[in-house]
């Protein structure tokens, strides 16, 4: 759940302020602000919001050295809404969270509404022992009320790095997973964990019974949503062979929420922060072709000059949701903060808060 507070500026006012004079004020707000004001800047960011970044890396990582960093009281988010929210499930009580644009969202969290996963849940209800038999496992790509789901009903979240140690948690527990929202996240990790495809189905929260039959439910160790990256599903295998035929000796790395056709091709599978890691710890001379959003892709093109880093695709994949977060949206949140003026404030409702913290902090202690 979102609050807006009555603002000083209205954003309107922002629209056709130069480039140059929105980094100017935004640099002026902040310094202002001193240290009253936390700036985070998810990886996919374009540059623009990247520079007034205090920290960066992905939603996880930066939701923690929020709460880390209390001395803070304000958190200004330059990400999407579920990153946001899980800021404020992990941050401290005296800090506020504000996301820039509250229409900056994830197509992907948003293939999974409560009521799908509620009646999902009742559904498997009517063939399993389902609080018995069926772990939920919810990717932190999610809305809040989706932890909190997973921390109801004793289940977990995790990471695109720690995916793979959670399914493991949860098939010690219960004989199925509820794996949601990512079906290409879910299907890569337990393809490199050996599980049968026969063991894996696929839940479409627009049919009945997720469009299987309750005898392919009864058999299936894994329920895998039908969801995935804008992003990331733009890769193709016909992309790959491309690069290696055209690059002689290129090293393709790709996120785990590619298609499992690209992945099955790539030299290289991991998270944001992992593909950063990889690529700035590989030998000069060697070339890249990195397989996730483009503004990560172009920034590690400029910083890691003694590399060939490559756009694994002909065609822009950008996050659309992400790039909501401009220049103008910063500047307007940062200096209506200056005034004493909070704006965008995203304020998880507190049952829903504590449970989704449940399902965060068993991950943690898996991880």
């Amino acid at each position: 759940m979102s609050t807006v507070e009555t603002v000083a500026f209205p954003i309107t006012d922002y629209a056709d302020v130069p480039a140059e004079m929105l980094f100017e004020r935004t640099v002026a707000a902040k310094k202002a602000l001193g240290d009253q004001v936390l700036v985070l800047g998810h990886n996919y960011q374009r540059d623009e919001i990247i520079v007034h970044a205090d920290l960066r890396g992905d939603s996880l990582l930066l939701a923690r050295l929020a709460a880390e960093r209390s001395q803070y009281p304000h958190v200004v988010f330059c990400g999407v809404h579920f990153m946001a929210e899980t800021a404020d499930i992990v941050s401290r009580s005296n800090q506020t969270v504000i996301l820039p644009d509250l229409a900056a969202g994830c197509s992907m969290a948003d293939m999974a509404a409560i009521e799908q996963v509620d009646q999902c849940w009742e559904e498997l209800g009517r063939v399993l022992r389902v609080e018995e038999e069926v772990m939920p496992a919810v990717y932190v790509n999610s809305a809040a009320v989706l932890k909190a789901f997973c921390g109801e009903h004793g289940g977990i979240t995790c990471t695109s790095s720690n995916a793979r140690a959670v399914m493991e948690w949860c098939w010690a527990r219960r004989e199925k997973i509820l794996f949601f929202p990512d079906e290409h996240l879910g299907r890569n990790v337990a393809n490199a964990m050996g599980i049968p495809r026969e063991q894996m189905i696929v839940w479409d929260p627009f049919m009945p019974y997720g469009g299987n039959t309750k005898d392919a439910i009864r058999r299936a160790t894994l329920i895998l949503w039908k969801g995935h990256c804008s992003v990331h599903q733009m890769f193709q295998p016909a992309h790959v062979a491309y690069f290696r035929k055209t690059y002689p000796g290129i090293q393709v790395i790709v996120h785990p929420e590619c298609h499992e056709d690209v992945v099955n091709q790539a030299d290289v599978v991991g998270s944001t922060e992992g593909i950063i890691r990889t690529v700035k710890q590989a030998r000069p001379g060697t070339i890249w072709a990195v397989g996730t959003e483009l503004n990560l892709v172009n920034r590690l093109k400029h910083e890691e000059t003694d590399k060939q880093v490559l756009f694994l695709s002909p065609t822009v994949c950008r996050c659309a949701t992400m790039f909501r977060i401009d220049a103008a949206h910063l500047c307007w949140s940062m200096e209506n903060l200056a005034h004493g003026c909070v704006v965008n404030r995203i304020s998880v409702p507190s049952d829903d808060k504590a449970l989704a913290r449940i399902a965060l902090d068993r991950m943690m202690a898996v991880s």
